[in-house]
């Protein structure tokens, strides 16, 4: 008698437990405010990882890393590194907020002549409105937006706008349709691929998921177009 009551009670646990590890993982992080750059240590103010990008991971050439620079620029060797409020330049400097991630493609750290591409990445799920991936982003060559993938599949980022953060540091705002995983799980990757140039990066700043889509192309044009005749209106405006 004892063993049947207990049939509903463990049946109820059971829901429980299984409705808990259906709840969606959620991203975080992704305005890389959490940082905190205290107590660096070594050539390049190393700190751990998880103290500088809580809840990212990163890798150089495949090879996780559990450390990145803190307050530098690489001079030719891939690196990752995390700008801060006692970061004075621009040209790479802080794009929005207190931090601003630069990720350098370049020479292997660990030796070699083969050049290696760096990455930040984490496992979340997509929110199930989000039809949109947004970030705010500045290639050092002038190229264009990071690699992109959610869980292995690559994503086409497309620019939106163009600004200048407080610091005069200039930044693209990109947008990448994510609408076809949406609700789902996987790893967020975003990569820096190695060009050619010696001295080559790419800021990354302010990602997050929108629930409005990416204007098609003919779209996107015609607001390019309309932005510049405006300025070119106010230019005019104003030299007469």
């Amino acid at each position: 008698m004892k063993t049947v009551k207990l049939v509903p009670i463990l049946s109820t646990l059971l829901t429980a437990a299984l409705s808990a590890g259906a709840q969606p993982v959620l991203f975080q992080n992704l305005d890389f405010e959490s940082a905190n750059l205290s107590h660096p240590s070594g050539m390049y103010n190393e700190v751990p990882i998880a103290q500088a990008l809580p809840s990212w991971h990163a890798s150089i050439g495949g090879v996780p890393v559990s450390e990145v620079w803190t307050d530098g620029e690489s001079a030719g060797d891939a690196a990752i590194n995390v700008l801060g409020p006692g970061w004075p330049y621009i040209y790479p400097g802080i794009i929005s907020g207190n931090y601003t991630v630069l990720l350098q493609a370049g020479a292997n750290p660990q030796g070699g002549d083969t050049a290696v591409n760096v990455s930040i990445f984490q496992t979340g799920t997509i929110p199930a409105d989000a039809q949109s991936l947004d970030f705010e982003a500045w290639n050092i060559e002038g190229g264009g937006p990071p690699s992109v993938s959610f869980d292995g599949n690559s994503l086409s980022p497309v620019a939106l706008s163009s600004g200048q953060s407080l610091s005069g540091q200039p930044y693209t705002l990109y947008g990448a349709d994510i609408s076809a995983y949406a609700g789902q799980m996987g790893q967020l990757r975003f990569t820096d691929v190695f060009g050619g140039p010696v001295m080559c990066g790419i800021e990354l700043d302010d990602i997050s998921f929108s629930p409005n889509a990416v204007p098609e192309p003919s779209t996107l044009a015609l607001l390019v177009t309309a932005g510049l005749a405006l300025a070119a209106r106010r230019w005019r405006n104003k030299g007469t």
